[in-house]
């Protein structure tokens, strides 16, 4: 992997952060900022898929994608998230399902 370099400026508060997480995981610190940006970018990720499925802009599938996980794992994101995702009233299942049995008979 080809290391690109990167200048920021940083709140000193975040300086802080990122010393303790230095100190508590014996890393350097380009090492640790890189560790804390791989972690916010997938949680960001995650937190982009769940929000663009909610509100309807993706499927199922390509949320999966998006986040970087299995479907499955997924599956257990939106469970641990409680996203609602599903566009159909109780009406509209209980009409589905009626039809569906009519058709099966």
């Amino acid at each position: 992997m080809t290391l690109k370099p990167l200048a920021v400026r940083i709140p000193e508060q975040i300086e802080k952060e990122i010393l303790e997480v230095v100190e508590r995981e014996g890393l350097d610190k380009a090492t640790a900022v890189r560790t804390l940006l791989e972690v916010g970018i997938a949680e960001w990720r995650k937190r982009a898929a769940l929000e663009m499925l909610q509100e309807g802009k993706v499927t199922f599938a390509k949320a999966a994608k998006i986040a970087k996980l299995s479907v499955w794992e997924f599956v257990d994101l939106v469970k641990q998230h409680n996203t609602e995702w599903v566009r159909y009233t109780r009406e509209e299942i209980e009409s589905e399902a009626k039809e569906a049995s009519v058709a099966k008979s």
